[in-house]
């Protein structure tokens, strides 16, 4: 299994959507979460980025070291889905 659906599917079972992961320079990995009924705060990241570690650590997707960066979109965000569009109307 590809580590983005391991995070999609661990994200939609504790009720945050995957909005994309991105890799960047200098072993930086992105999450970016969203929640359709409450938006994200500090405490969902927090819980969020717990979970993506025990998943980074117990799969080992990346064997060097990365650091893992966990947010919301943010208001400029790109709309990728219909869905996203949808909500932001």
């Amino acid at each position: 299994m590809h580590l983005t659906d391991l995070i999609e599917k661990t994200l939609a079972a504790m009720g945050y959507e995957l909005v994309e992961v991105e890799r960047a320079p200098a072993g930086l990995l992105r999450v970016y979460i969203d929640q359709a009924e409450n938006g994200i705060v500090i405490e969902d990241c927090e819980k969020v980025s717990r979970a993506v570690s025990d998943i980074m650590d117990r799969e080992d997707f990346i064997s060097d070291a990365y650091i893992l960066e966990v947010s919301s979109p943010g208001l400029g965000r790109a709309l990728k889905k219909d869905k996203h569009l949808s909500r932001s109307i």
